[in-house]
């Protein structure tokens, strides 16, 4: 083996045309967990399913680009979209979305707090349900051992109780990143901002279903988070109520067919 060739990083093989999954993150300002978190995803699929990753960089200000360019070089699954200006982590996803080849996503925040080991076990559960069922079947993650500070556990238990008994959507984690869903189901849902915290609700109003799974939560080990509990409070007012109209308002029929 030649020096440059030695010297050469090891390099992922080459993707199919339409990869099964696609592994949907979207980063502001996360320079240090970029390539941390891409290198885990891909242990962590690894003779799994065909995937693709998408990156979405949702304006970011610091070296967050740099280190996406640099897992690229390495990564040839990573696809990488940036919004010009900050608009939001729900226009983040679902940029990311509408730029998958695959028919099933999956999603993890950016901040290394989600852990890539679980997608296999979600994806496993979506397989495991009925076939009749799949099309509008959302598998939600719970974070059932949260690692986070006291505050920010509090707030988010007082959070889901209220949410749960306003929308019914019986979901004991909506704001875990982890969730595995087909593509054209999230494409099928009414879109607003902080629409990622109430996905579950508008999957049951679309007349689909909602399973949720245990899985792994970890602490933020880079970076600083980029909300607080009270900024979290003042936006999901609005956006609760506004939910709450979308789902009496929903409408699903039953379609027939006529024979030509």
């Amino acid at each position: 083996m030649s020096d440059a060739a030695a010297s050469t990083p090891p390099t992922d093989e080459i993707v199919s045309a339409t990869p099964e999954l696609a592994v949907v993150v979207p980063v502001r300002n996360e320079a240090d967990n970029v390539l941390p978190l891409i290198e885990e995803i891909h242990q962590a699929l690894a003779g799994g399913p065909e995937f693709e990753v998408v990156y979405v960089d949702d304006g970011s200000t610091d070296a967050t680009g740099d280190r996406l360019a640099e897992a690229r070089r390495r990564y040839p699954r990573l696809r990488i979209v940036r919004h010009r200006a900050a608009c939001g982590q729900s226009q983040a996803v679902a940029t990311g979305i509408r730029h998958a080849r695959a028919p099933m996503i999956a999603t993890l925040d950016g901040d290394g707090q989600n852990d890539p080991a679980d997608i296999p076990a979600l994806l496993e559960r979506w397989r495991a349900a009925p076939e009749s069922m799949r099309p509008r079947l959302l598998i939600a993650g719970w974070r059932a051992k949260r690692r986070d500070t006291v505050w920010r556990r509090l707030a988010s238990r007082a959070a889901n109780a209220i949410r749960s008994r306003l929308l019914g959507d019986d979901t004991p984690d909506t704001g875990c990143g982890t969730k595995l869903f087909p593509r054209d189901l999230f494409l099928d849902l009414p879109r607003f901002d902080h629409m990622h915290r109430f996905l579950p609700a508008l999957v049951l109003r679309a007349g689909g279903q909602v399973e949720s799974v245990a899985v792994n939560h970890r602490p933020r080990e880079r970076g600083r988070s980029k909300y607080g509990n009270l900024r979290r409070a003042i936006v999901g007012v609005p956006d609760l109520l506004g939910v709450m109209w979308l789902m009496r308002r929903a409408t699903n029929p039953v379609i027939e067919i006529a024979d030509p």
